[in-house]
């Protein structure tokens, strides 16, 4: 590399720029280091670019998940995977425009963003990371941007695993709490509930849907909505483990034993859900998995930028598993009650 920036008359950095396709590289002085490159019969040593591609990587975490549950086991998945992968995480909590926090990394010099719920389902900030040509990738997002890597689960169809499983246990009034409008896992799981509902022909009945935000304070006014209808289900399910932790502690509060007066379902399976009693039966999403799996697609684009490489961003979708535990059950046949005064 040296004779050929000397024959050039360039600095061998110019030489690595060109031999990596550096776009700001002036063309003339990519036309003579080519012509050098032909003069000398130069070839790269692979091996010392592999070396000299393994040093440190900084990669930005943007997260504004409220769920301490969802973004710890997420914290675990990028650590386990960032130590092995000679990465530095930069870690930071979007409280206000998380597009400004993006433009302050990339200014930085930051190598690649990982961008989990809700802020993956922000269009602006995906645009303003891919203009930057800044690799990135986004988890759990209902919709993945083709422009980035990204990492998820079939929402709709765990949705619609665990409402058939309800159905199956003899439920047919089961109640649905929705997740935050503003991301698109939330139209995924609910539309997977519904489209279980019309598979096994039960009513459409629009007062089992309540609306949430995926906090557990939204999971409290939804059950609370729920169970005070006249008729009111015999099953709920949440669209995330907080807000089923919220309807069993509104279910205790009226007195309803869970599961004999209610089963309750969740989703996520995040560490919440076996420390409540009972423990809840919900979707698993292997959020620990799908971090680890964005730390190595966003190290692979990082790594291909450095080769100079055209390398499209990797998309994949992981299983989910549903997981049975104490909050299930069929629904009690209770005796019709008879009149005062007489045995019951």
């Amino acid at each position: 590399m040296s004779d050929v920036a000397e024959l050039a008359g360039v600095s061998p950095m110019t030489v690595s720029r060109v031999m990596n396709g550096d776009a700001k590289v002036r063309e003339k002085t990519r036309a003579k280091v080519m012509a050098a490159v032909a003069s000398l019969n130069y070839t790269p040593n692979q091996v010392a670019r592999r070396l000299a591609g393994s040093h440190a990587m900084r990669v930005g975490f943007l997260y504004s998940n409220p769920s301490a549950g969802y973004i710890s086991e997420f914290l675990v998945g990028l650590l386990n995977q960032a130590s092995s992968n000679n990465v530095q995480l930069v870690v930071e909590k979007c409280e206000d425009d998380a597009r400004e926090q993006a433009r302050r990394l990339i200014a930085n010099g930051i190598d690649g963003i990982i961008v989990p719920p809700p802020l993956c389902d922000d269009k602006k900030l995906i645009d303003l990371i891919t203009e930057a040509g800044t690799p990135a990738v986004t988890v759990a997002c209902g919709t993945p941007d083709p422009r980035v890597g990204g990492v998820s689960i079939d929402d709709f169809q765990a949705a619609y695993s665990m409402a058939s499983h309800l159905v199956a246990l003899g439920h047919q009034r089961i109640g649905f709490v929705t997740g935050n409008p503003n991301q698109s896992v939330s139209a995924r799981r609910l539309a997977g509930f519904q489209a279980a509902m019309a598979a096994h022909k039960l009513p459409d009945a629009p007062e089992l849907i309540a609306a949430g935000l995926f906090t557990y304070r939204s999971g409290l006014d939804a059950a609370e909505a729920l169970l005070a209808l006249a008729t009111r289900p015999t099953a709920i399910f949440a669209s995330n483990d907080d807000m089923a932790a919220a309807v069993v502690a509104v279910a205790h509060r009226l007195g309803l034993d869970v599961p004999g007066d209610l089963t309750v379902a969740g989703f996520d399976d995040t560490p919440l859900a076996t420390t409540i009693w009972p423990e809840l039966t919900t979707v698993r999403q292997p959020i620990a998995d799908m971090a680890e799996a964005a730390v190595r697609f966003v190290v692979q684009q990082i790594r291909a930028k450095r080769d100079g490489d055209d390398a499209r961003p990797e998309q994949t979708v992981m299983e989910y598993v549903l997981v049975r535990r104490q909050s299930d059950a069929a629904p009690r046949l209770r005796p019709p009650t008879r009149l005062a005064g007489k045995a019951k």
